[in-house]
C-alpha cells in the first residue's frame, strides 16, 4: 500500500494540464490504491475526476490521497452542487470552497450541470431539469458568468438526464446548449448515456440529437450505465450509474467519435461500485473507440 503524504507539500502541484484524449474515471475511495500502485501501470487511467464536494474539508486523510493523486493524473472537478438554475442564483458557498480548491490543485477541467437543485429555503438531492425558455437562457448564462469571473476560467455544463419535459420550452435541448456555449463563453460536458436516457423518457432521435452537437464546444465525454424501468407505457430509463455502459450509449458514442475525433472520455460509475478491473474494462473500451472508431470490434450501431 502507498504511503499516505505528508498535507503541507499540497502546494508543491504541477500547472494545470490539458485532460489527454483518452479514457479516465470518475475517482473513488476504493480505488485510491490502485491508481497509485506502480505494478499496475497498464492498468491506470489517463486521468481522473472527481466530485469536489467529497472535500470541502480543509485536511485529513482524502486531501493527502487526492495530493498525492493529483502529483501523478490531470485532475477534472465535476461539481454537483452549484444549482446555477436555481431562481435565486447559484450556490455561492460551494462556489468559493471550489474555487479554494481549484488554488490548491489547479484541475485541468471544471464542470457543473444544466440543471437545478435548491430555491431560497430548501436544497434538493437531485439534478433537476430547467425549461428551454430564453428567459432561463439568460438567468443560467449570467449564473455561468459569475462562476467563471470568480474561478477565472470556463467551465463545462453537462447535458442533463430528463424524465419530463416543460411545456413552456421554446427551443430544442441541443438548440439550447448551442446559444448557451456561445454566449456564456463555456463549453459541453457531453454525457452520452444521459442522450440516451432522455430521448428515451421524452420521445427524442437519439442519433439526430448526437449529429446536433458541434464538437467544437465538447471539452469532455462521459459514459455511464442506467437503470430500466418497465411500465405499461414503455421503458423508463433512470441515470444511476451503477452498471456496465449500455450497447445503446456505446454505439452512440462511436458514432460521435467517428465524426469529431478523440476526445477526453470518462467512465463514470457511482453506485454499485465495482472491482477496479471491470471499471478499467469499460475504460478499454472507449480507449479503443478512440483509437480507431471504424474499427471492426464488435459494434452495436443504431438504424442510420
Amino acid at each position: 500500500m502507498p504511503a499516505i503524504p505528508d498535507p503541507h507539500v499540497s502546494s508543491a502541484l504541477p500547472v494545470p494540464r490539458s485532460l489527454p484524449p483518452m479514457g479516465g474515471i470518475g475517482l473513488k475511495s476504493v480505488h485510491y490504491n490502485n491508481v497509485l500502485d506502480d505494478n499496475a501501470a497498464t492498468k491506470r487511467p489517463s486521468w481522473v475526476e472527481v466530485h469536489p464536494q467529497n472535500y470541502f474539508g480543509d485536511g485529513g486523510p482524502a486531501h493527502r490521497w487526492l495530493t498525492a493523486i493529483a502529483g501523478v493524473y490531470p485532475l477534472s472537478f465535476h461539481s454537483v452542487g452549484l444549482s446555477l438554475g436555481s431562481a435565486d442564483g447559484l450556490n455561492s458557498h460551494d462556489l468559493e470552497k471550489i474555487a479554494a480548491l481549484c488554488d490548491r490543485y489547479q484541475p485541468s477541467m471544471v464542470s457543473d450541470h444544466l440543471s437545478w437543485s435548491g430555491n431560497a429555503h430548501d436544497r434538493y438531492p437531485d439534478l433537476l431539469p430547467i425549461p428551454y425558455t430564453r428567459e432561463c437562457l439568460d438567468h443560467f448564462s449570467a449564473q455561468i458568468a459569475r462562476v467563471q469571473d470568480r474561478l477565472k476560467r470556463p467551465i463545462l455544463i453537462e447535458n442533463p438526464s430528463r424524465y419530463l419535459s416543460y411545456r413552456q420550452d421554446e427551443m430544442s435541448e441541443t438548440d439550447f446548449i448551442s446559444a448557451l456555449c456561445k454566449e456564456s463563453g463555456c463549453g459541453l460536458l457531453f454525457d452520452i448515456n444521459n442522450v440516451e436516457v432522455t430521448a428515451t423518457n421524452v420521445g427524442l432521435d437519439m442519433n439526430a440529437y448526437i449529429d446536433a452537437i458541434d464538437p467544437g464546444i465538447v471539452g469532455e465525454i462521459h459514459l455511464a450505465g442506467h437503470a430500466t424501468e418497465r411500465h405499461d407505457s414503455g421503458p423508463l430509463l433512470i441515470d444511476d450509474h451503477g452498471s456496465i455502459v449500455s450497447d445503446v450509449t456505446w454505439a452512440l458514442y462511436r458514432r460521435f467519435i467517428e465524426r469529431v475525433g478523440p476526445i477526453a472520455t470518462l467512465i463514470e460509475w457511482d453506485t454499485d461500485i465495482p472491482e477496479y478491473d471491470v471499471l478499467m474494462a469499460e475504460v478499454g473500451k472507449a480507449n479503443a473507440i478512440l483509437a480507431d472508431p471504424l474499427s471492426e470490434e464488435p459494434r452495436h450501431a443504431l438504424a442510420r
